[in-house]
């Protein structure tokens, strides 16, 4: 009697000393590859067993055994995700298990600065390994999109709004695109919306400035006053005469150079504000928030000119007379004493 008594404590503590030792095991940090970070994919519809294969033949999780009790502990069976997963350094298989079944799949980000176009987006996405140019470009062309703002649109210029994001490491163009005109369609409230009908613009017209703006200051202080002078020139039947929208119509005719010229003010494009009147057909660049806002609400007053002060600012007149005076002392008499100091050196 004595022996069978001796012999069950033997098997219980047997046992408990078993599932402490795989407990332990399936909850101890383990990291089985030399790289410093390992991506592991995970297919849609994916088995737990699957699954598990994956991360062991990673090195990310011991073995099948310590697989299935760290599942089993976790309770994360039913919640696994599919998505591509990073790892790194030593993880106990619960932070494995617990990672893919909150879908923290890995991340690229990537930086859109306001003023872009998409020609100009296109090759930061290249550059930053996320897809082509060619790629990028082709999903931007995908009007509908954006149709139910701007039935007018026939590509996504103006409507891919500059922000960072952050997409899944394997996201391609068109995905980055979406994110982009989602963010937009946000950003553009519909109080904004009324706002710009309040005003007599449509979407269209009311992106159209706003992406003026965006490129003739990356003031914000003063975004308000060039907004005004092409808000009054356009009520007053002004020629707008920027000279951003020919740089636009120049680059789309792949023939801008880097530099603007004299003869350049007489290409024939619709985009041309010096020789078409009133608003280019579309927008010319991504503006963001600020400027959308001083397309809005432009600052009052009666400005029809502005110069810049080479400083990052411009001297804003309500006068020709006025600008003139502006022009002599921030562009004529600037650049004459600089090619004086030059000389002198």
């Amino acid at each position: 009697m004595k022996a069978v008594v001796a012999l069950v404590l033997a098997l219980a503590i047997g046992g408990a000393v078993g599932a402490w030792t795989l407990r332990s095991r399936a909850q101890a940090p383990f990291k089985g590859y030399e790289a410093p970070e390992v991506f592991v994919s995970i297919p849609s519809g994916s088995s737990t067993a699957a699954i598990g294969r994956s991360l062991i033949d990673a090195g990310v999780i011991r073995d099948d055994l310590t697989f299935r009790v760290a599942l089993w502990l976790s309770g994360d069976a039913r919640r696994l995700k599919a998505g591509e997963y990073q790892f790194a350094g030593s993880l106990t298989p619960a932070d494995v298990l617990g990672k893919i079944a909150r879908g923290e799949v890995a991340q690229v980000s990537i930086t859109i600065r306001e003023g872009l176009t998409i020609a100009e987006m296109a090759a930061v996405v290249e550059a930053r390994g996320l897809a082509t140019a060619a790629a990028f470009t082709s999903a931007a062309r995908n009007a509908a999109l954006i149709t139910a703002i701007d039935p007018q649109a026939t590509d996504l210029e103006g409507y891919l709004f500059p922000e960072t994001y952050s997409l899944p490491r394997k996201a391609d163009a068109a995905q980055l695109v979406q994110a982009m005109v989602d963010r937009f369609a946000k950003v553009l409230t519909p109080e904004m919306r009324a706002a710009a009908t309040a005003r007599g613009l449509s979407v269209r017209q009311l992106v159209t400035l706003a992406s003026i703006v965006e490129k003739e200051t990356g003031n914000t202080a003063e975004r308000a006053e060039v907004a005004a002078v092409y808000v009054n020139r356009l009520r007053i039947g002004m020629a707008l005469q920027c000279d951003p929208t020919v740089i636009y119509a120049l680059q789309k005719a792949g023939r801008f150079d880097g530099n603007l010229r004299r003869d350049d003010l007489q290409f024939d494009s619709p985009y041309n504000t010096y020789r078409y009147p009133g608003l280019p057909p579309g927008p010319i660049a991504a503006p963001g928030k600020a400027s959308l806002d001083a397309a809005l609400q432009p600052a009052d007053g009666k400005f029809l000119y502005f110069v810049s002060r080479n400083d990052g600012t411009h001297a804003f007149a309500e006068t020709l007379d006025e600008h003139n005076r502006n022009v002599q002392r921030f562009q004529i008499q600037y650049f004459r004493q600089r090619r004086l100091a030059n000389r002198g050196r």
